[in-house]
């Protein structure tokens, strides 16, 4: 839960929109939560991306990877255990992510 804290307190330090943790442990075995937030633009999506992968790394996190900076529309941050998706708001309506994975519990973190 202290990673999943962090994580959402960062996003949210830093302007991100609607920042959700969903427990997905029990759904596939790529992860146990996927944390999904709104940023303003692709500019915000980066900038949140960025700050988010050195803030983690600082705190000792291990990130395995970053997708979709190139176009900043969907980012995924992948720290392993979790994965945490950054939308534009277009995006994230289209995709419905939350629809998708609408049996994983949400978490309050």
């Amino acid at each position: 839960m202290e990673k999943l804290k962090l994580i959402k307190k960062l996003l949210e330090d830093k302007k991100a929109e609607d920042v959700v943790v969903l427990d997905v442990s029990n759904l596939t075995n790529i992860a146990d939560f996927f944390v999904i937030a709104t940023a303003n633009s692709t500019i915000h999506a980066k900038a949140l991306a960025d700050y988010l992968v050195d803030e983690m790394e600082k705190a000792g996190y291990t990130v395995d990877h970053v997708e979709g900076t190139e176009f900043g529309n969907w980012i995924l941050v992948d720290l392993l255990d979790v994965i945490v998706h950054i939308f534009t708001p277009e995006w994230r309506e289209h995709y419905g992510i939350e629809w998708i994975w609408a049996e994983a519990r949400r978490v309050e973190a």
